[in-house]
C-alpha cells in the first residue's frame, strides 16, 4: 500500500470515528432533571402575619413607639395591652388617632406628650399605620 492510500484510509477512519462520536453525543442529550421538592419547604405567611411583623418593626424602629410604650407596663404612655383592650372595646381606629383624625381614648392626660410624636406617625404610610395597629391589637384579649 502506498503512503497516499494509507493516509486516505487513516483520514477516512478518523472522519467515520468523528461522525460516530457526534451522532452518539447528539443522541445522548441530557434529559431534564425532575423537579425535586425542597428539603425545607417555604412557609408562606398570611397577610396578617406580614402586617404584624411590619408593625413590630415600625414600633421598635422608625415609629419610636417603644420609647414610651411597653407590652404590659405603663412607662410614659399606657401599656399596649390596655391600648389594645380599649380600642377593641370601643371599635376605634388606631390609625385615625395617629393622624389626629380622632382624639385620645386610652389616657387623655398623656395626649400633650403624644402630640410631639404625631409628626412621625403622620409621615408613615397608611399601610404602615395599619400594620402598627395590627401589632398593637395583638396584645389585647
Amino acid at each position: 500500500m502506498s503512503f497516499t492510500k494509507r493516509t486516505e484510509a487513516y483520514k477516512m477512519k478518523k472522519t467515520i470515528l468523528l461522525i460516530s462520536l457526534l451522532i452518539t453525543l447528539i443522541s445522548c442529550k441530557k434529559e431534564k432533571e425532575e423537579e425535586k421538592e425542597p428539603l425545607y419547604p417555604e412557609i408562606k405567611k398570611s397577610a396578617e402575619e406580614v402586617s404584624m411583623e411590619l408593625g413590630k418593626e415600625i414600633f421598635n424602629g422608625k415609629g419610636t413607639c417603644h420609647t414610651c410604650h411597653k407590652p404590659n407596663e405603663k412607662l410614659i404612655g399606657p401599656p399596649l395591652a390596655l391600648i389594645a383592650k380599649t380600642y377593641k372595646e370601643k371599635g376605634a381606629s388606631i390609625p385615625d388617632f395617629l393622624t389626629e383624625k380622632s382624639g385620645p381614648i386610652v389616657d387623655p392626660k398623656q395626649y400633650t406628650m403624644m402630640k410631639a410624636n404625631f409628626t412621625i406617625t403622620k409621615a408613615l404610610t397608611d399601610e404602615e399605620r395599619k400594620a402598627l395597629e395590627t401589632y398593637i391589637l395583638s396584645f389585647g384579649p
